[in-house]
């Protein structure tokens, strides 16, 4: 359950970050209201992984793929240009995640 969690987790963390590039092209109240909610959403969703979790991995996966998610949802949504040696590293850091699952002790 500890791995749903932090699959939650994962999908939070790269909507909080893309709500903090939304709050600021629309600049209201209400936008920048969302990634403080998210914040404290995420937050709590990583510490639930955790118990079933080493922090580490935990972390390592949360931080991985929450950068690769945010550069996609970057292209995606506003337009951000993605080079190709950028997705070289984007596919490395993929690899790392699923090297630290495959091999993570919990």
């Amino acid at each position: 359950m500890a791995w749903v969690i932090l699959a939650v987790a994962v999908v939070t963390e790269i909507i909080w970050a893309l709500s903090l590039k939304w709050a600021q092209v629309q600049q209201t109240f209400a936008a920048a209201a969302v990634p403080i909610g998210l914040s404290f959403v995420n937050m709590w969703l990583l510490s639930l992984a955790m118990k079933g979790i080493s922090a580490g991995t935990a972390y390592a996966i949360w931080t991985g793929l929450g950068a690769v998610g945010v550069i996609i949802g970057g292209a995606i949504l506003f337009g951000e240009r993605v080079g190709t040696v950028q997705m070289l590293f984007m596919a490395m850091i993929v690899c790392g995640v699923v090297g630290t699952k495959l091999f993570a002790q919990s």
